[in-house]
């Protein structure tokens, strides 16, 4: 008998017939109870109880249902992890130790931070494992160090800043890092997790701002989690497609014991029984906080995975171009990525003999005098060419959306993130084949298949043919009012030594640059990339002379993004990071000015003034130089090339004595760059 069907009115005939069904120990029915409805037959309607076996169950299952909420409550307060695991609560070691062993065991040489009261045991931390700690004037600052750091060795580039303000400063520099794909490791100081929404110094949901900028947001909520949970946040970082990771270190998991106990508090004596739940709560949240903290934990690094293309998808592509009259080859940022090293990718390039342009931290991958290496006339080279390998590159607002290709062209493209791999093929362009896995492996592959092909050499011709008569159209610019950009660009590109390390920070000026000047090795020029955001300047030369201290470390620096990090100069002094910045001082933001103004009448908001950024530099502690062409009307073409060669050269010779150069190059106008995109 069912459940439902015991607990059912039953009809009895007869009372002898109800006595000998009535269950045993139970008294015999009478033979109608009164307000009962007497049944079609004439016998009386009976409730009949529950069988004793289902009351029984009944009651088992409450029991367990208490004993598992129970056990679940006894979990969340940490109760049966300190059966297995003790609190030493004379410990003097605190959390920022265990910080600095997990980065120091993945290869961390530098720690950028703006310091504050939440991340202090993680400097100081990391000071005594000899992480050199590098303090910048802005929290973007040091995010952008950091990416520097990570994007040239290698290694993960970490930057620690305090709560609240102090992450919320970084926003931008973390977001410029995953769109350009670029590895690193934010720390974020929080306060107590206990103090969390109580109105807490600096206290804001902070976890929640980064999910839409990171590839994990995390934070950590006990002593002993902080090694695993770092382990897991570089690798995530650095695999697959590599971005940003935050991680957020309440401040009571960073102090040591006894602080943090001083600081929980509450009442020594508590009064009634709210007060002693209490004092038993925040004792009981203490000692979780720091179970089983300084047992051994590997804090070494995680294995990483990285996609990479099938054999057969190499063999196909191989095909399609043995078979291509018109090859060419772009190559993107992500092609430098870790694990294929840059001398190798570049062999291969230069192995298949195919055309290449090279876009973002690719520009470098061959030398000036390649043959193979194109820098101008993309578009037209794009629209004739019947094979185009993208590398890399991305079909977004620099080609156009994939508006560029010639109709009937064949194109390849590879990239680790399959978005980005198939960005806009729905609407502009079509790949013939589409490849998720590492651009630059995928490349020394290719060139290892391919070892007998031979591109036509009429093609690399005509495109060579193109790219002299666009330097000789470049040389023809008659120089205006102040300096021309395109002379002074042409000067620093002859005075550049082989050793030299480029970072590009601006919009017209460094638009212009990217043309002109030459980047002289691999991994010799940084940009912020495709989110094309200003101020990266300071940063990146900042990271680039720590991670390079034998490079001379350029930044190209538009006037307008100098004013994000020109106090940065405060920062290269204090820590004896020499670096030359250029600065093309046009007064205005020329770039946006020049659409602006002939599309809608006015250049409001875009004019500055030539001012003295030098002195700047020279009240902080560098050395500045200024240059101008005004008034020197007499001054052959010749002569004044000579002189800003000089000035260039002067700069340097103060760099390689240990000071940081500032040069403000007034310059004049040019329609080098009409038409450019600034939208």
């Amino acid at each position: 008998m069912s459940p439902v069907s015991s607990w059912c009115l039953h009809s009895v005939p007869t009372m002898s017939q109800l006595g000998s069904r009535c269950p045993q120990g139970f008294p015999r029915c009478p033979r109608w109870i009164p307000g009962v409805p007497r049944a079609s037959h004439g016998g009386p309607i009976v409730l009949q109880s529950p069988p004793m076996d289902l009351v029984a169950g009944l009651g088992c299952a409450c029991a367990g249902l208490v004993a598992l909420a129970l056990l679940v409550v006894a979990q969340r307060l940490g109760l049966l992890y300190r059966l297995c695991h003790k609190v030493d609560t004379a410990s003097p070691r605190h959390g920022g130790e265990l910080v600095a062993e997990v980065l120091r065991a993945h290869g961390v040489r530098f720690l950028f931070t703006l310091p504050g009261g939440h991340i202090s045991p993680v400097l100081v931390a990391c000071e005594k494992l000899g992480i050199r700690v590098v303090d910048t004037r802005h929290e973007a600052t040091a995010v952008f160090a950091a990416d520097a750091v990570s994007r040239l060795s290698g290694r993960i580039g970490v930057a620690a800043v305090t709560a609240g303000p102090g992450v919320t400063n970084t926003v931008t520099a973390v977001k410029n890092a995953q769109m350009a794909e670029s590895p690193l490791l934010l720390l974020g100081g929080a306060a107590a997790t206990l103090q969390k929404g109580r109105g807490a110094l600096q206290d804001i949901p902070q976890v929640p701002l980064f999910r839409t900028l990171c590839k994990a947001a995390l934070s950590v909520r006990a002593v002993r989690d902080i090694v695993p949970t770092l382990r897991r946040a570089i690798a995530t970082a650095m695999e697959g497609t590599p971005g940003p990771v935050f991680v957020e270190l309440p401040i009571d998991v960073l102090y040591p014991f006894h602080v943090v106990q001083k600081e929980i508090g509450g009442p020594k004596t508590p009064r009634g029984l709210r007060g002693k739940l209490v004092q038993w709560y925040l004792g009981n949240y203490l000692q979780d906080l720091f179970a089983g903290a300084w047992e051994p934990r590997d804090p070494t690094p995680l294995p990483l995975r990285v996609p990479t293309a099938a054999p057969e998808q190499v063999q196909r592509c191989a095909e399609l171009l043995s078979r291509a009259r018109r090859p060419l080859v772009l190559v993107g940022s992500q092609a430098l990525l870790p694990p294929t090293p840059a001398e190798e990718l570049r062999s291969a390039l230069e192995s298949l003999g195919v055309p290449c342009y090279l876009g973002g931290a690719a520009r470098g991958l061959l030398s000036p005098e390649c043959p193979l290496l194109l820098r101008q006339n993309r578009r037209d080279a794009l629209r004739d060419a019947d094979l185009v390998l993208l590398a890399g590159t991305v079909c977004d607002f620099r080609l156009s959306y994939g508006r560029l290709f010639g109709r009937g062209t064949a194109v390849v493209a590879v990239n680790r993130n399959r978005t980005q791999l198939l960005r806009n093929s729905d609407v502009f362009w079509k790949p013939r084949l589409a490849l998720q896995g590492d651009p630059a492996s995928f490349m020394v592959a290719l060139a290892r298949s391919l070892q007998d092909f031979s591109c036509p050499r009429e093609w690399l011709e005509r495109l060579r043919e193109a790219e002299r008569n666009k330097e000789q159209d470049k040389a023809a610019v008659s120089p205006p009012c102040h300096l021309n950009p395109l002379a002074l660009l042409q000067a620093v590109d002859q005075v550049l030594p082989p050793h030299s390390l480029l970072v590009a920070d601006g919009g017209d000026f460094v638009g212009t640059a990217a043309y002109i000047v030459r980047p002289r090795r691999p991994l010799a020029w940084l940009d912020p990339g495709p989110f094309g955001t200003l101020g990266v300047g300071g940063g990146f030369a900042l990271g680039a002379k720590l991670c390079r201290p034998e490079a001379e470390v350029w930044v190209l620096y538009g006037d307008g993004s100098l004013g994000f990090s020109l106090m940065e100069f405060d920062t290269f002094v204090r820590h004896k990071v020499p670096v030359i910045a250029l600065v093309g001082n046009d007064a205005g933001w020329t770039q946006i000015s020049r659409e602006q103004l002939p599309l809608l009448g006015s250049a409001v908001g875009c004019g500055l003034a030539y001012s003295d950024y030098h002195a700047v530099a020279v009240a902080l502690g560098g050395r500045g130089f200024v240059l101008d062409s005004a008034g020197d009307t007499e001054d052959t073409e010749d002569s004044a090339g000579d002189r800003v060669v000089a000035v260039l050269r002067a700069a340097q010779a103060e760099c390689h004595r240990g000071h940081p150069v500032l040069i403000n190059a007034l310059l004049g106008q040019s329609d080098f760059r009409e038409g450019s995109v600034s939208v």
